[in-house]
């Protein structure tokens, strides 16, 4: 049995440096409003192994669940098997609707041992969430993954690890977006956090964050053959519900702070 190297890719770096500085900021916020050190730590590995697992174990039952069923050892572990040989991989396929619905049942474990108000939670983590995606959405821009349709608009870019078409960054359209809903977030937080009902940041980042997701999946090429077939793809249909979700918090639910 033979054990390769262990890479440190682009992708793997940006995603933990993402959510470490989420962390830092998500710290400056607990130390603002008093909430002890022990609870901040609690929340940082509730959320990190939710994030890690939901986002592992949502890309392979989304979009490879034949694969991975047949190998499930694969789905927890960042290698694979192959002749013999133990290949480190790095966790490959990581599906962002998979990370939020972990890390929304990790806030929902949270909630239940520090007895913090579970839309609170979910309105805190709200605040930096789209700066953990940004932090993603470049890292999927560097290894040339998740790439667009061909184009022949100026900025296109060419993915030359894939082929020497001009394309959409599609990446970096993301990318963009979500720097721009974190900026907006920092805002609401620092000048109407006590003015708004509970919830409401969490509502308003599910709308803003899917919602741009859905309509820039036109621009991207599709990711899974099986998708080939469906007039939305599989990362629009999986967005539909955090809409939903996230209209109904922002536009429905009544509950004051």
């Amino acid at each position: 049995m033979i054990m390769k190297g262990f890479p440190l890719g682009y992708y793997n770096f940006l995603f933990v440096g993402g959510i470490c500085l989420c962390a830092y900021l998500i710290k400056r916020i607990f130390d603002k409003e008093n909430i002890p050190e022990s609870t901040f730590v609690i929340l940082f590995w509730y959320c990190f192994l939710g994030i890690i697992l939901g986002a592992r174990i949502g890309h392979c039952l989304f979009y490879e669940p034949e694969y991975y069923l047949r190998h499930p050892l694969e789905i927890i572990l960042p290698v694979s098997f192959e002749s013999g040989k133990i290949i480190f991989t790095g966790f490959r396929g990581l599906a962002s609707h998979g990370g939020t619905i972990g890390l929304m049942i990790a806030l929902f474990l949270f909630s239940r041992k520090t007895k913090m108000n579970l839309l609170k939670a979910l309105d805190y983590i709200a605040i930096v969430a789209p700066l953990g995606a940004f932090f993603i959405r470049i890292g999927n821009l560097m290894n040339s993954e998740i790439i667009g349709k061909k184009t022949s608009v100026p900025w296109a870019f060419i993915f030359t690890r894939v082929d020497f078409i001009p394309r959409h960054p599609a990446q970096l359209y993301e990318a963009i977006a979500y720097l721009c809903f974190f900026l907006i977030m920092i805002y609401l937080y620092k000048q109407k956090t006590t003015t708004l009902k509970t919830g409401f940041l969490f509502g308003l980042v599910l709308m803003l964050i899917f919602t741009f997701r859905f309509f820039v999946e036109f621009l991207k090429e599709r990711q899974v053959d099986f998708e080939s077939m469906m007039f939305f793809d599989m990362g629009q249909l999986l967005s539909i519900p955090f809409i939903l979700l996230g209209m109904y918090f922002v536009f429905m639910y009544k509950k004051k702070l």
